[in-house]
């Protein structure tokens, strides 16, 4: 059950759920295309698009082309599609009839301020739902704030409130209270540090965009709320445990833009307040299934209903340039042979900045210079591990956030969101009745069992060193929540390798936000009029490496590409992170303030 022998190939459809799909999907992507799908599958358009990969990015970009009616193939280097986001089956565990125990990167979260993917998910038909896979979302109510040597845990409650404050009521003095009372009944924090920290928080309020852009991008989250000057207790909760833990970025190099804006604005002020969230979600959402189950495998059956062509297996050399335009793309087989030409009228790179960087030559890139400050953009590990454990453990009915785990452990006991009436009746070979998927943000500080880092150590320590951590965290005094004898076996992304050995490598990585990160960000449109740029690298709205960034910069990809072909089709909408329209004045007097060179009206140092 470890992934020594893990594999990557297509999905087994032994699996009552995925057999069902596999028969469905296509009569049922028949009858559900939209107005723009109903209207270019009238009128088909000749134009072919080359999509490279088929993560988030690469799929929501055909499914938007194909929509309008391009005939799209998709050239991904797995066999299964999905990227970061697919499930993977762990080999040698299916018995009895059941499926195969689901394996993925780490577990899938869908913040409440989604709404670009969340649109793209209704539209992905799905037997029995008439929201689509989007009704295989899950609310998740709370959030453990795990801690460890006996330190008292936090819960907080995630649901939105259900009378939300009228407009008006929101002003600077208002969320200041809000904010004290929450970190006074949460948490223990000296006063003068939560009250500075409250004060902080309406500064980036009410910074205008370009004080955004121009200031707090190039401040570090830590130097921003001035951490390294407070309390340990302040540091771990409102630095490390809202970057290293979240988004795998240090707090102290973290952009203060990223952080305020996306993370501490987006995700949970107006998230608890129930602004700009996606129609009656709460702040947090989960898959009713296996990732792949729940929405991976039914988008795939529905974009080959609408035309789309996968070729899996298949990794992407160099994009042909010549002429001013793109000519083709070198291809071969993932193993190295088989190597061709493939082309299209206008090609879409939608793999991660990492492998797609390195498929540029230099006469494309000369072609836009955008395409050469992409390497300065900064990727690190973040990656879980699945447990599987002999009794139902429903630790917490959200995620959990180990805050003193030095390897900054994050995670969720999955079975308790899925609609299965028993894990072990589905998976396996019926002796796992739950999944804990655990995330490790930190790869590089030493563990509690053997002084290493995780990337010194091999898979078993790995698992061990995690185990320890968890269990640190959530086994309290008197109080046993995870045992050994309950845990049943793992799994790893088989993408994480070499590891306890000179050279560890992990092929999925995550791209993170340093200061200054936003200035090597290149936009969806490029200056080669038929090679556009789609994936979280992109520079999006929601700014963040995220599903939501992902399928933002795969709609202005395929806007741009519209444009270029200057076609009469409707354009992707695109939905931009909620302005509450209470700052709004402040943000003007701040422009004004930060155009005459002078702070922030509430920064008083």
């Amino acid at each position: 059950m470890t992934t020594e022998h893990a594999r990557q190939s297509q999905p087994a459809v032994g699996h009552s759920r995925r057999r069902f799909l596999t028969a469905a999907g296509g009569a049922v992507g028949a009858t559900a295309l939209g107005p723009v799908a109903r209207a270019a599958a009238a009128t088909p358009s000749r134009r072919r698009v080359a999509v490279l990969g088929g993560g988030v990015s690469g799929l929501s970009a055909a499914h938007e082309l194909a929509e309008r009616g391009y005939a799209v193939t998709v050239y991904e280097y797995y066999d299964t599609l999905g990227g970061k986001a697919r499930s993977m089956d762990v080999p040698g565990t299916a018995a009895g009839g059941r499926g195969p125990l689901p394996g993925e990167h780490g577990f899938r979260f869908f913040p409440g301020f989604y709404r670009n993917l969340p649109d793209t998910m209704r539209r992905i038909p799905f037997p029995g739902n008439a929201g689509g896979v989007h009704g295989n979302l899950r609310n998740a109510t709370e959030e453990l704030f795990a801690r460890g040597s006996g330190r008292p845990d936090l819960h907080f409650p995630l649901r939105r409130v259900t009378t939300p404050p009228a407009p008006g009521d929101i002003t600077a003095s208002w969320i200041r209270d809000q904010v004290l009372s929450v970190l006074d009944v949460g948490t223990r924090l000296p006063a003068h540090e939560a009250a500075y920290f409250a004060d902080r928080l309406l500064v980036h309020l009410t910074s205008c965009d370009a004080r955004r852009e121009g200031q707090w991008e190039k401040v570090a989250w830590w130097d921003f709320i001035r951490a390294g000057e407070m309390s340990r207790e302040y540091q771990t909760l409102l630095g490390i445990g809202q970057t290293r833990n979240l988004v795998a970025t240090r707090a102290e190099v973290a952009s203060t833009r990223t952080v305020g804006r996306v993370i501490i604005e987006a995700l949970i002020l107006w998230g608890l307040l129930s602004r700009g969230l996606d129609g009656d979600a709460d702040i947090d959402r989960v898959l009713n299934a296996p990732t792949s189950e729940a929405w991976i495998d039914p988008w795939e059956a529905h974009l080959r209903s609408l035309g789309v062509e996968f070729v899996t297996g298949t990794q992407v050399l160099e994009v042909g340039y010549e002429g001013g335009q793109v000519t083709g793309v070198r291809v071969a087989a993932r193993d190295g042979g088989h190597e061709r030409t493939v082309t299209a009228d206008h090609c879409v790179s939608a793999m991660p900045v990492e492998h797609a960087r390195a498929t540029w030559g230099r006469a494309l890139r000369a072609a836009d210079p955008q395409l050469g400050r992409c390497d300065a953009l900064k990727t690190d590990w973040m990656t879980g591990v699945m447990f599987y454990l002999r009794t139902p453990t429903p630790v917490v009915h959200g995620h959990i956030n180990c805050l003193d785990s030095p390897w900054s452990v994050t995670a969720v006991g999955q079975a308790q969101f899925w609609d299965v009436r028993d894990f072990s009746r589905d998976y396996g070979d019926g002796r796992a009745h739950d999944c804990l998927s655990a995330i490790i943000s930190e790869w590089d500080k030493p563990g509690i069992l053997y002084g290493k880092t995780a990337k010194e150590c091999t898979r078993d320590e790995i698992v061990a060193e995690l185990w320890a951590q968890l269990k640190d965290g959530l086994n309290e005094a008197g109080k046993t929540t995870l045992r050994d004898e309950d845990r049943l076996g793992w799994f790893m992304d088989p993408a994480v390798t070499g590891l306890g050995g000179p050279d560890p490598h992990n092929r999925e990585q995550l791209l993170i936000h340093p200061t200054g990160t936003l200035y090597h960000r290149p936009s969806a449109r490029t200056a080669i009029p038929n090679f556009f740029l789609a994936g979280d690298y992109v520079r999006t709205d929601v700014d963040l490496a995220t599903m939501e960034g992902a399928n933002e910069s795969a709609r202005r990809a395929v806007n741009a590409l519209l444009d270029a072909d200057r076609s009469d089709a409707e354009r992707c909408r695109v939905w931009e992170l909620y302005r509450p329209p209470e700052m709004e004045p402040l943000k003007r007097i701040d422009e004004v303030r930060y155009r005459l060179g002078l702070p922030n009206t509430f920064d008083l140092g």
